[in-house]
């Protein structure tokens, strides 16, 4: 059994959201089984944190944060050394309260649009779009809720201005024919209390396909002005000669300069629009 006598074991691990970002400001409790404190330990900046001078046994190990729901598991030490928790994820407060029905509008300042290629078979190259606009209106059931995204063709940015006029060619965008992008989702299916599946079309260049997108809601909560805000994060993948997007250079062995797919990554803060 474990008592409050300090040893040499040590119970280590990291903070974490639930995409992965530390939580800083994080306080690690460790309980013996008879619910007296045997350590105590704040969290890092990179989310990591150890609790010391534990003797042999079980412990509860409770993980709270402002603004979070604390977390609690179990931490065995079988002696001296560090046993490692692993990831410890903490949720936002509320964060499976679905967002209020009504129009949200896409705060593009706070949100990202982006896509990435895999170049000569083995590295990667990023970009994302400068400018878009999109609404999200939110039904009540939320299944039935819509989104209709626009995005400006020609402000695509890989931080190299010779590739990225070749992207608004004709071989790729060919922004001049096809200005804008537009997505509109059209049906949502839960898979957990804040993962869901969009589904919708996607119109790119003169093409359009039916694409699901993976959205994992971050949560609500107050904006700087007062106003309303929702944070989601979503995701999907591409083949770009669907779309007419055919152009490549072949290179040694068959592989070509610039893949097929398109990992494309969402990140979204919307506004709600007060009635």
């Amino acid at each position: 059994m474990a008592t409050a006598e300090t040893g040499g074991g040590v119970l280590t691990g990291t903070v974490v959201t639930r995409d992965g970002w530390p939580v800083p400001h994080a306080v690690v409790t460790v309980v013996d089984v008879t619910g007296a404190q045997s350590g105590r330990a704040a969290v890092g900046h990179d989310g990591h944190f150890a609790v010391t001078g534990l003797g042999p046994g079980t412990y509860t190990v409770i993980t709270a944060a402002v603004g979070h729901d604390p977390q609690a598991r179990t931490g065995l030490v079988n002696g001296a050394g560090p046993v490692d928790l692993g990831r410890l994820v903490l949720s936002p407060v509320g964060a499976t309260v679905l967002p209020a029905p009504g129009t949200w509008h896409v705060d593009p300042t706070h949100s990202t649009v982006a896509a990435t290629a895999v170049h000569l078979g083995f590295a990667k190259i990023h970009g994302r779009f400068r400018e878009f606009s999109g609404t999200l209106t939110v039904a009540d059931p939320v299944e039935h809720s819509s989104v209709d995204v626009i995005i400006e063709a020609s402000s695509i940015d890989t931080d190299n201005p010779d590739r990225d006029a070749h992207l608004r060619s004709p071989d790729f965008l060919d922004v001049q024919a096809f200005p804008h992008i537009r997505y509109t989702g059209h049906r949502l299916t839960a898979l957990s209390p804040d993962t869901w599946r969009l589904d919708g079309r996607l119109t790119l260049k003169s093409v359009t396909q039916p694409v699901a997108l993976s959205i994992d809601y971050l949560g609500t909560g107050a904006g700087p002005l007062g106003d309303v805000r929702a944070g989601f994060h979503a995701g999907t993948q591409l083949d770009r000669d669907q779309f007419g997007m055919i152009w490549n250079q072949s290179l040694l062995a068959g592989v070509f300069a610039v893949g097929r797919t398109l990992r494309v990554t969402i990140d979204v803060e919307a506004v709600y629009q007060q009635s």
